[in-house]
């Protein structure tokens, strides 16, 4: 499950889909996505991403893994 500390609000996170069922016409696996800081999606097990569109949507939390990229 993904989990955001409060202090990081300003640093850009990305994570990667590992699981898109149920969401396979929205969710690319092997796909990353920035992440929306969204504490009570957070609460319910869920998470905010951007897709292609430009449009954020909320996700089960257990479909990403946190992606660690250099500042660069």
């Amino acid at each position: 499950m993904i989990s955001w500390k409060s202090n990081e609000v300003d640093e850009t996170r990305f994570v990667v889909c590992v699981n898109n069922k149920g969401y396979a016409s929205s969710l690319e696996l092997r796909k990353l996505y920035q992440v929306v800081s969204d504490e009570v999606a957070a609460k319910l097990h869920q998470i905010r991403v951007v897709d292609d569109s430009g449009e954020d949507y909320l996700y089960p939390a257990e479909f990403f893994v946190a992606a660690q990229l250099p500042e660069r």
